[in-house]
């Protein structure tokens, strides 16, 4: 999963939407479904700090519930990385501890959090390293859906769709040739 929770409208820019590759990228990629970390060479996909900012961002933009900013990022990743709750809430917490962001309650208890002028100066403030945190979600995006990758997304839907779509049984016999050759076309990808 390339070590995100695996993935802007920065994927949806280039109109990339993983149901339209035929296959659950996840599944292919490990088969771990979603996980913690980030694709930007490490355990984190943010620099310390830099989440503040991305969300800032998404209350310019509209006012969010958290599960709303968390569902956003996940979007935004073509569901490849998604923050947990607890990076976002208190992330949240402090935004409302400097004034860039303030909550209000809803009548069902829940709160909306939008941005403050103050939180708006602080981005303008801030532009050119925004600009780079979303250039670098922008990349990687691009790196996963965006063309050649496609046709390799295409190839990994032809492959999934050869092994599973079988409409008869197959032997064990059958099965190990068919481990044989995805272990033999992993290795000479991995050498490429």
């Amino acid at each position: 999963m390339y070590g995100g929770r695996c993935g802007p409208s920065f994927a949806w820019a280039f109109g990339a939407r993983p149901e339209n590759f035929g296959f659950d990228a996840g599944a292919f990629w490990g088969g771990r479904g979603k996980s913690r970390g980030g694709p930007f060479g490490g355990g984190r996909m943010f620099d310390q700090g830099h989440l503040k900012y991305v969300i800032l961002r998404l209350l310019e933009e509209k006012p969010r519930h958290g599960y709303e900013i968390i569902k956003e990022i996940e979007d935004r990743f073509g569901g490849m990385y998604s923050p947990s709750p607890g990076t976002v809430y208190p992330t949240l917490t402090m935004l409302e501890d400097l004034g860039y962001a303030r909550a209000r309650p809803e009548e069902d208890g829940k709160k909306i959090y939008e941005i403050t002028e103050e939180g708006r100066k602080y981005l303008a403030e801030n532009q050119p390293l925004i600009d780079d945190i979303f250039s670098k979600i922008a990349e990687f995006a691009q790196s996963i859906f965006g063309e050649p990758m496609m046709e390799v997304h295409r190839g990994m839907k032809n492959v999934g769709r050869a092994v599973y779509a079988s409409k008869t049984t197959r032997t064990p016999e059958q099965i190990r040739k068919i481990k044989e050759i995805l272990e033999k076309a992993a290795a000479e990808i991995e050498a490429v």
